[in-house]
């Protein structure tokens, strides 16, 4: 018992488990005869995870059991089959998805990678894929976002039952045909099945690069446009204006009418010049009445020597004469009479009026521009009042506010400066403690090696005069046993000198 699933990438062909999983194989078998798989989207792709789909909605959180087609509303989901246990092994297993509560609906998921046992005992395995693992690699390999939705949409196209075991439950109702997707359904928001997605494809060298140039002078107008040098990003400057610069410093604006006039009627022609000294900077702009004028102009007069000077001309990128009405409001074109008006083309300074070729600015910078002025030249007028005062030997004595924020202000800093001082005298106070407090144990640390020097001392003076008085009785005792002696050697000799003196006799 086998399904193919059509998709956008690809056939997957799915065997089913219909013995041990009868339920499950049913629901999905019925489904896809009545097409309800159609055109369904991959709504969730985690790379060698699963690939999840089967919600008619796309959003995850639709989708319903054939069991509802019967019965009605409280069969949408039915519960999950947990015998015999199936195990999620291997890549292209293909399982029911638990809603959180046990059940199942139309949604299921196929995996991607090896040896997810953490899905076990939790969704119901009933089928895997036996053809088309390099249509699962393709899926797999889908660029997706941080929510694992991919960028293209990846959809099942159609579903073909090859052989379906299980009778028709009655009031079943089957389509003949398929029917064909809302536009609704299609509608994801993100990059169609069906859209090419290389703009690149069957296209020359000279037109890609032309492609990108047309892209990247885009992506520079969107630039402009935020920081406000451009009104408008599809904004073009006037195409009879012509740029010419590398002019001679002694190059005039009749020179370059003289000489320019041979193409057309010439509306204006300005060299710009420093403002402050009046030199020429070397470039000017040329309008002529038409375009096709300006143009003839530009094919014959590039790098023409005027004056000693190789010149270079081209097309005008100023748009001047393009007024911005504000943010918001869209831009005005400014039509400018040119009887007697001052030049065109000159550089912007604060006495210019006239707005045609200058920097173009809203209304809300205008005001700012004028309050900035005023308070220019207030704070000018305060300095100079100062000075005046120094100068003459006044002291300039600033008026204190009476407002309440300036009174609570001044009670928080003079709170603050109290904090401060007594936060000071608290440390200085500890640190004369702690000073004090090792004086008095340094004092006491010195009495009291000097009580254990002199206990020493006198130990050893009792000591010493112990020993001094043992070695004196010592002394006494032998000088006593030898003068007892020496008495009684006398007595002796004596005897003896006795004897012999009677005998000489």
């Amino acid at each position: 018992m086998a399904v193919i699933l059509e998709t956008s990438v690809g056939d997957l062909t799915i065997d089913l488990y219909t013995e041990e999983r009868p339920r499950s194989c049913l629901n999905f078998l019925k489904l896809c005869k009545i097409k309800y798989y159609n055109f369904s989207l991959f709504h969730s792709i985690q790379r060698n995870l699963v690939a999840q789909t089967g919600d008619p909605t796309g959003s995850g959180r639709g989708g319903a059991a054939i069991f509802e087609k019967l019965y009605g509303e409280q069969a949408r989901f039915f519960e999950r089959e947990v015998k015999p246990i199936l195990k999620h092994k291997k890549m292209g297993t293909v399982s029911m998805v638990n809603n959180g509560n046990d059940m199942h609906g139309s949604q299921f998921f196929i995996t991607t990678g090896d040896n997810l046992d953490y899905l076990d005992g939790v969704h119901t395995v009933f089928g895997e894929v036996s053809e088309g693992f390099d249509t699962l690699s393709k899926i797999n390999e889908a660029h997706c976002d941080q929510e694992n939705r991919p960028f293209q949409d990846i959809r099942i196209l159609h579903t073909i039952i090859l052989d379906d075991p299980y009778p028709d439950p009655p009031g079943l109702e089957i389509p003949e045909r398929s029917p064909e997707p809302s536009k609704e359904m299609l509608d994801s928001g993100r990059i169609g099945f069906d859209e090419e997605i290389d703009d690149t494809k069957g296209k020359s060298m000279a037109e890609i690069e032309e492609m990108m140039k047309e892209r990247e002078a885009k992506a520079n107008a969107q630039i402009l446009e935020m920081v406000g040098d451009l009104p408008d990003v599809d904004v073009k400057p006037e195409d009879n204006v012509l740029f010419v610069c590398k002019l001679n410093p002694v190059t005039t604006g009749e020179d370059l009418e003289i000489i320019f006039s041979r193409f057309g009627n010439i509306l204006s022609c300005e060299v710009i010049k420093d403002q402050k000294t009046g030199n020429s900077l070397q470039y000017a702009f040329i309008e002529f009445e038409k375009a096709s004028e300006c143009e003839n102009a530009y094919f014959k007069m590039d790098n023409v020597l005027i004056d000693d000077r190789r010149i270079h001309v081209d097309f005008s990128q100023s748009v001047a004469k393009i007024k911005w009405r504000g943010k918001g409001k869209g831009v005005e074109h400014v039509n400018e009479t040119r009887q007697k008006s001052p030049p065109t083309y000159v550089l912007k300074n604060q006495e210019r009026k006239d707005n045609r070729y200058d920097f173009v600015y809203s209304d809300e910078e205008v005001e700012d521009s004028k309050k900035n002025k005023k308070h220019k030249k207030d704070k000018d007028r305060r300095s100079r009042s100062r000075e005046r005062d120094r100068k003459q030997g006044k002291k300039s004595e600033r008026k204190r506010s009476t407002s309440p924020s300036y009174r609570k202000d001044r009670q928080r800093d003079h709170r603050r400066q109290k904090e401060r001082e007594w936060d000071r005298d608290t440390r200085e106070r500890d640190r004369d403690d702690d000073r004090e407090r090792r004086e008095k144990d340094k004092d006491r640390d010195r009495d009291r090696r000097d009580r254990y020097r002199n206990e020493d001392r006198d130990r050893r003076d009792r000591e010493s005069e112990k020993r001094r008085d043992k070695t004196y009785k010592k002394k006494d005792k032998s000088r006593a046993k030898y003068s007892e002696s020496s008495d009684e050697d006398f007595k002796e000799r004596d005897k003896f000198k006795r004897r012999d003196r009677s005998r000489s006799r």
